[in-house]
């Protein structure tokens, strides 16, 4: 039968590393505080959409996402369920 080994070991350094995690925060905090900066900034948004030149269509059954020529629809096989994402005029859209 095999001992618990060095427990109390391993939870007093997993404790010690959480307490200088802690002490590091702080001190980051104070610091910033102290210097009137702020955390980091976030970037600008990226666009996520589809291309100028190209419409975006989404198939639920499928769980994803195409990108087609304007004016055609993806492959119609079963299930013909794609939804159009791109905003485009209503005279564009195809039937």
């Amino acid at each position: 039968m095999s001992r618990g080994g060095h427990y109390g070991f391993e939870r007093r350094r997993r404790a010690d590393i959480q307490k200088a995690k802690q002490e590091a925060k702080r001190q980051r905090k104070t610091e910033r505080a102290e210097s009137g900066a702020v955390g980091p900034e976030v970037g600008e948004a990226q666009d996520t959409g589809a291309p100028t030149d190209m419409w975006e269509w989404f198939s639920p059954s499928r769980s994803r996402a195409v990108t087609s020529r304007p004016g055609t629809r993806p492959d119609p096989d079963p299930p013909d369920d794609w939804i159009l994402l791109t905003d485009v005029e209503p005279d564009a859209r195809p039937e």
